[in-house]
Parts: structure tokens; sequence; C-alpha cells
């Protein structure tokens, strides 16, 4: 029975470090998108959008 206690507060340690670590992360910039702003241009239209504005 104390092994599953011992394995649950491991588990809460580790999940604690993970959603800590990803905090970060988010904070300092890491997931920022720089990339694909700059070559927004180059990119084809949807073919939605190329529908919506023939049919008005």
């Amino acid at each position: 029975m104390s092994a599953i206690f011992l394995l649950i507060g491991i588990s809460l340690l580790v999940a604690i470090g993970f959603l800590v670590a990803f905090l970060w992360a988010a904070k300092s910039g890491q997931y920022d998108d720089d990339y694909t702003p700059s070559v927004r241009i180059l990119f084809d239209e949807d073919q939605s959008k190329k529908n919506q504005s023939n049919t008005k």
C-alpha cells in the first residue's frame, strides 16, 4: 500500500515539473511563430475564399 502512495507522490512531482517547464517555455517565447507571418504572402489562398469571392 505504501508503494502506491510513493508512486502517486512521484508522479505528481513529475507532472508539476512538466507543468512548470511548459509555463516557463511559453512565457519565454519558445512557442512564438516568427517564420509564418513573413512567408504568408507566398501561400495560395484557400479554395473556400476564392469560391466566396466568386459568388458575390
